[in-house]
């Protein structure tokens, strides 16, 4: 007996523990329940005041089911255009989709994009603010994030009349000739010596020169400077592409999760050194060049200065809108140079047939020219058909203003509308093969109405205004490529695309440079030894 009252204790203690234990499980799990519980009644309670406030209008459009908190992040992948097409083949071509907590209406057709972007286009004019951009473009006061009203408009009519006119690119026309020769030298010295060839990063540096060039006047002597400007740039570029996660989630916005914060800071002060310091140069000269010739800087700080102008230009405005021209021309016009190089290659019977154009109107006694852009309507046609299949811009954006109906579906205010561009030019409902390379179908053809079934540069009043660039620039460069060159390869070119804002490819395109015959004579010696 005592032994059994000894242990007893010891017994009672362990039951107690047992029982304490159940009994706070017990809690738990009812505490879990309760809260189940609440959340349904209120999503239930939220549902039916939603139900009961929307009850007369229209519905949203199609949206796959949401998880909580992160919304449709799951079902984004890697490449956002590809993912999302797929998407809109189930649910259509108006879907609905939460990104975290941003509504989203993703558009994959071009009769929807044109509804939105030309019939609803007063409600679509502007562009989401998005922190990464808005800082580095000292508050979105750029041209690209500004809001639409007067700092625009004057903005977009500099773009049109001063800096994109016919006149003022015919003014950088020795530029763009003499930066492409230098290109053509350098491919021309590896087909000599028989070695590979990066194209993607050749172009890369030929089209960032030239728009350095453009921008400043640079001369061959400020190479190291233009260089700092360019890595600068491509600095800024990656950071306002960020993945802002504390952007994404609502709860999130006041905290700095990535540390996002600082590193913006620390490369918008450089940069800022870096352009103010050009700024003065060309204030100090009177912004005149040794030849008189006026730079783009020129021009913008002559309105800077203008005290009768319409607007008054700051100096925060030229430097966000430099930002904008580095940002908009130099990865897009490479990458689809590089994408059309890509499907020559591929379609030999398309290349020959590009080549027998160029010999019929230039010939090999001289290198192809601007000039003579408006006689190769088959390499336009392939540039076009590139656009189609690689836009340089897979996706744009833009926000509603207010709450409207698009196709008999309610559109909220403050709604990002996302036109996947990617995906209309791969729209079977208006393209006849969709996945064919085929630059025929643009021969003969009005390139305004072949353009509103592409969206490549936009619609409406918010429109690319560096349409002319690209093709003036881009055609150009692919003819003179082909023009001196063969590309040889082993097999077929991978087509697989990269991850990136302006459409990479996977793979850079590498291959071997073959002069062609009658070519080697155009390149003198005293060319290459000047621009080695």
């Amino acid at each position: 007996m005592s032994h059994d009252f000894a242990a007893y204790p010891i017994i009672s203690s362990s039951y107690c523990s047992h029982t304490l234990k159940q009994t706070r499980m017990m809690d738990t799990q009812y505490f879990i329940v309760i809260i189940l519980l609440c959340l349904g009644i209120i999503k239930v309670l939220l549902q039916a005041i939603n139900t009961y406030r929307y009850r007369n209008k229209l519905p949203l459009p199609p949206s796959p089911t949401a998880l909580p908190i992160i919304g449709h992040i799951h079902l984004l992948g890697p490449i956002a255009h590809q993912a999302l097409r797929k998407l809109s083949i189930r649910y259509g071509p108006l879907m609905y989709l939460f990104i975290g907590s941003i509504p989203n209406l993703i558009v994959s057709s071009a009769e929807m994009a044109n509804e939105i972007l030309k019939s609803n286009e007063l409600n679509f004019l502007n562009r989401p603010t998005m922190q990464n951009v808005d800082y580095l473009t000292y508050g979105s006061s750029d041209f690209f994030s500004a809001p639409y009203g007067p700092h625009w408009k004057f903005m977009k009519r500099i773009c049109m009349m001063e800096l994109f006119s016919s006149r003022a690119l015919d003014s950088f026309v020795n530029v763009r000739t003499e930066e492409l020769r230098k290109f053509l030298i350098r491919v021309m010295k590896k087909a000599e010596a028989e070695e590979s060839v990066d194209l993607g990063e050749q172009l890369k540096e030929l089209t960032s020169s030239t728009i350095t060039r453009m921008m400043f006047r640079e001369k061959r002597s400020d190479s190291g400077r233009r260089e700092e400007v360019i890595k600068m740039v491509v600095e800024l570029n990656e950071l306002a592409g960020f993945f802002n996660v504390s952007e994404t989630f609502w709860f999130l916005r006041r905290l700095d999760l990535q540390g996002i914060k600082k590193r913006l800071k620390n490369a918008r002060e450089r940069y800022d050194v870096i352009i103010e310091r050009i700024m003065k140069e060309h204030e100090s000269r009177n912004h005149k060049d040794v030849g008189g010739a006026r730079s783009m800087l020129d021009i913008l700080l002559d309105i800077y200065e203008d005290k009768n102008s319409e607007m008054k230009l700051t100096r925060e405005n030229i430097k966000a809108f430099i930002m904008n021209i580095y940002g908009g021309g130099t990865d897009t016009s490479a990458i689809t140079v590089e994408w059309a190089l890509s499907e020559l290659i591929n379609h030999p019977e398309i290349m020959k047939k590009a080549q027998q154009e160029i010999q019929q109107v230039v010939g090999n006694k001289r290198l192809v020219q601007e000039s003579d852009l408006c006689n190769l309507s088959y390499i336009q046609a392939v540039v076009k058909e590139t656009l189609r299949l690689h836009p340089g811009g897979p996706i744009f954006v833009r926000e509603s203003n207010e709450e409207c109906a698009v196709d008999g579906y309610r559109i909220p205010p403050k709604t990002r509308v996302m036109v996947n561009v990617w995906a209309i030019g791969r729209d079977p409902n208006q393209w006849e093969d969709p996945l064919e390379f085929r630059p025929e179908r643009f021969e003969g053809s009005e390139w305004k109405v072949m353009s509103e079934k592409m969206v490549s540069f936009g619609a409406g009043r918010r429109s690319c205004p560096g349409e002319k660039m690209v093709f003036r620039f881009v055609p150009l460069v692919l003819a003179a490529v082909i023009q001196c060159f063969e590309l040889k390869v082993k097999g077929k070119v991978e087509m697989s695309e990269g991850t990136g804002s302006s459409l990479p490819r996977a793979t850079p395109l590498v291959c071997v440079p073959v002069a062609r015959e009658g070519i080697k004579s155009l390149f003198s010696l005293e060319q290459r030894s000047a621009s080695s």
